[in-house]
């Protein structure tokens, strides 16, 4: 049983079980009140080790907000750029949480703190109050009625009432200050506990609002944290390209160093060591210079440089040459020299040492010595095998490729990203860059595989495959744009050859759309490029890049008509953003959608261009049983379907899928689709299908 109930009544009494009962209640009060004070000092501590959390929070997200990349090159890409700022973001989303943490303490201190303080000083100090005056007067009453009854019966009458009135007073006193005290400890043990209870669940909600907070930050949050996921993913993705290429080069120069040796029709640099004579009997040294020979001029720049001494950086001396010759060992006693004649300085002659036979012969060459360097020569092409050009020869095996591949291979998984065997790539070439053998037709002949065909075509150059445009980027960009000399700068500028093919393939209707001047390398009447209408798609509505929705909005198009022409041109040709770069519209509005139909593209190089067609076709969402399923994001070709609209509710499966990523369904035909929305990704659709809700192809259903 728990405390026991004081009655007033008992007050007058004042029995041992009264005053047990007054001891209990007592005791449970000093319990409370410990029970506050100890809660008060942890609560503080609490708030102190929050405090200098948000302090280290904050610290962290200044430190974030400080530090910018750089990056190499003179530009970055849009994804490049968005990681530059991620860490800015991460700093803001930081100090907005501490912001929120900061208001939480605030509110902990004024909705637990305080309140538990006053109760504890106002209510419970109170009743001690109570009970030392309780005792005070029960000290009095019970010390005076002793003396009355200790008084001699011989006393006066008047003493003797006298003294019965003053302990009358006394009981009185004794008897109200006992109900007040019963009253004053039994109302604080009502009243602790919603006094002690109601600060603590405001405590709860303090905390649980700042948890919502950080919740509704962490939503806001989530489209950028989507988007730049993509960024670090297309990121890591040419950084993977980019080291391959960089180990490769690494690779060559190291076989072959002196080949690669970094030159300029300018100037000339490396190190040489000059020969500074002393007087006799000193005799002379040699001290290691970087040099720079300006060849137009004819001047001769030396720095003192040593590595071994820190790397510091000594005076320039500066000389013009009229004459180098070589320096034979039966002169000095040391191999790689060279004699220079100075133009300003008369009979003098700077004897300069190389730091090896191939760059004794360099400098030979650079100051216009007698000996000629012979591997200047040799051209790059020696050394990675045939040297693909784009003449008459190399244009018709394009133009074979090509049609071998369309014929062949367009449907191909992979198609230009799954690379041929070397060999049989080599061979190809080693044939059909031979004028008596280039006639053969690769599109009739099984000989050669698409693998080994797209292998050799992409030395030229010049989707059921899911080949995305950001995949045709990485393929075609190094080999369009390929640089004047193979640099480590040059490879890292592979991100920017990548996007400007992007945007030609994206911007084709806008750059390829009318048709070209006559091409003199081919002598025959070019193609006009088909023209389409893209569909812009907005960052925030890109799935990541695990599944491809390039799902493009394309006018319908005749295939038979030479020049293809536009049945609704009334909307501006639009822009598609990809996952690396995005390009802006024309207009500055997106062009208008089309709602029910999806197209597909192929993409391929013209004759006439060199660079892609597409070929579109429409293909019906609610009539698919006429047609193969391509899923959105990649590549088929169907006839033309009319367009016609229909009411998502309940949808049926009329092909077989499987997942490719965990938002989407996997299903069989004849699954019932309920709850049937469109998506925001181009050409999917929202379902139920067994309970689970997820992304559906369009194309792969019928609405019911």
């Amino acid at each position: 049983m728990g405390l026991h109930p004081l009655e007033f009544s008992e007050c007058y009494l004042d029995s041992p079980a009264f005053r047990d009962k007054i001891k209990a209640h007592e005791a449970e009060l000093d319990k409370t009140g410990r029970f506050i004070k100890e809660l008060y000092k942890d609560g503080k501590n609490l708030i102190n080790a929050t405090k200098q959390l948000s302090l280290a929070q904050k610290k962290f997200a200044q430190c974030l907000g400080e530090f910018k990349f750089e990056y190499i090159g003179d530009a970055k890409t849009d994804d490049e750029k968005c990681i530059d700022e991620s860490l800015q973001e991460f700093s803001s989303f930081l100090r907005n949480l501490e912001d929120q943490r900061d208001l939480m303490m605030r509110n902990i201190t004024e909705t637990l703190m305080k309140p538990l303080e006053k109760f504890r000083k106002e209510h419970l100090g109170s009743a001690k109050a109570e009970r030392k005056r309780y005792e005070k007067e029960t000290e009095k009453y019970y010390s005076s009625l002793e003396k009355l009854l200790n008084m001699s019966a011989k006393k006066k009458e008047p003493q003797l009432q006298e003294a019965d009135m003053s302990v009358e007073v006394m009981r009185q006193h004794f008897q109200e200050s006992s109900l007040e005290y019963v009253c004053k400890l039994q109302e604080i043990q009502e009243r602790k506990k919603f006094e002690c209870v109601e600060p603590m669940l405001a405590f709860f909600q303090t905390v649980f609002t700042f948890y919502h907070q950080g919740y509704e930050l962490a939503k806001d949050f989530d489209h950028y944290k989507k988007a730049l996921q993509i960024n670090i993913q297309n990121t890591r993705s040419r950084f993977e390209g980019t080291r391959s290429e960089v180990y490769e080069l690494m690779k060559r120069i190291k076989e072959s160093p002196q080949e690669y040796r970094q030159t300029s029709p300018i100037s000339s640099e490396g190190y040489l060591y000059v020969q500074e004579k002393r007087p006799p009997p000193f005799g002379s040294s040699w001290v290691k210079r970087y040099c720079t020979f300006v060849k137009e001029q004819k001047i001769l720049h030396m720095k003192t440089f040593d590595q071994r001494s820190g790397g510091k950086l000594g005076e320039t001396e500066s000389v013009t040459i009229k004459s180098c010759v070589r320096k034979t060992t039966d002169t000095l006693d040391r191999r790689f020299c060279l004699d220079i004649e100075i133009t300003d300085r008369p009979s003098t002659v700077l004897t300069v040492q190389a730091l090896s036979d191939d760059d004794h012969r360099f400098w030979m060459h650079a100051m216009g010595g007698k000996e000629l360097m012979q591997y200047l020569n040799r051209t790059h092409s020696r050394e990675r095998g045939i040297d693909a050009q784009l003449d008459d020869v190399g244009i018709s095996f394009v133009k074979n490729s090509i049609n071998a591949i369309e014929t062949r291979g367009i449907n191909d998984q992979g198609l230009y990203r799954v690379v041929g065997v070397s060999s049989k790539v080599q061979k190809l070439l080693c044939l059909m860059i031979d004028e008596k053998s280039s006639e053969i037709d690769l599109a009739a002949s099984e000989d050669w595989d698409v693998k080994t065909i797209t292998s050799a075509l992409k030395l030229y150059l010049s989707k059921q495959n899911l080949m995305t445009v950001a995949n045709l980027g990485v393929v075609f960009g190094p080999t369009l744009m390929r640089p004047q000399e193979e640099t480590v700068a040059a490879i890292m500028d592979l991100k920017f050859q990548n996007i400007v093919v992007e945007i030609l393939i994206e911007q084709h209707e806008k750059i390829f759309g009318d048709a070209p001047s006559s091409s003199p390398s081919l002598g025959t009447t070019p193609l006009s490029a088909p023209t389409r209408q893209s569909k812009r798609l907005s960052r925030q509505n890109r799935p990541l890049a695990v599944y491809n929705p390039q799902v493009m909005d394309i006018q319908t198009v005749s295939p038979s008509s030479e020049n293809p022409a536009l049945v609704n041109d009334e909307t501006s040709v639009g822009s598609n953003e990809s996952v690396s770069s995005q390009s802006s519209n024309a207009s500055g509005t997106p062009p208008e959608k089309s709602k029910n139909h999806h197209a597909t593209i192929s993409t391929s190089l013209p004759e006439s261009t060199g660079i892609c067609t597409a070929t579109a076709s429409w293909m019906n969402s609610a009539s698919p049983a006429s047609v193969t399923p391509v899923k959105p994001g990649s590549v088929g070709t169907e006839k033309n379907k009319p367009e016609e609209s229909v009411t998502l509710m309940k949808a049926k499966a009329v092909y077989p899928c499987e997942a490719e990523h965990d938002s989407e369904l996997s299903f069989q035909v004849g699954a019932i689709f309920h709850d049937v929305t469109l998506s925001r990704e181009p050409g999917w659709l929202e379902g139920v299908l067994e309970g689970k809700r997820g992304l559906i192809p369009e194309n792969y259903v019928e609405i019911l």
